[in-house]
């Protein structure tokens, strides 16, 4: 398992599983300079840094296909309401994903 060494997370995710904490992405500022209150922004954003990474899954002839992301990414991700999990007291969202659900990594 890949998992950020700064992350005090007790959670392991499974093959080709993805722990995700949502990153808060929306701009406070227009290109113009207005500030934009945060009650203006409607959708949540989908940017979120890998916590940690499961091993991968099995291939058809029983190989294992290793996970192509790691803790610490920041990535674009399909979030949706089944897979948000609680994990701490604080405000902070995290969603265990499966590797498909994530569209692309940020650099």
């Amino acid at each position: 398992m890949k998992k950020d060494p700064e992350a005090k997370i007790n959670i392991h995710p499974l093959a080709d599983r993805v722990l995700i904490k949502r990153v808060d992405a929306n701009e406070t500022k227009s290109p113009s300079g207005i500030i934009i209150p945060d009650t203006a922004t409607k959708e949540k954003s989908k940017i979120g840094l890998i916590i940690a990474a499961g091993p991968g899954r099995f291939g058809e002839e029983g190989d294992l296909i290793p996970t192509s992301v790691k803790a610490g990414q920041k990535v674009y991700f399909n979030a949706g309401w089944d897979n948000e999990v609680k994990l701490d007291k604080s405000d902070d969202e995290y969603f265990l994903v499966r590797e498909s659900d994530i569209l692309g990594i940020i650099k």
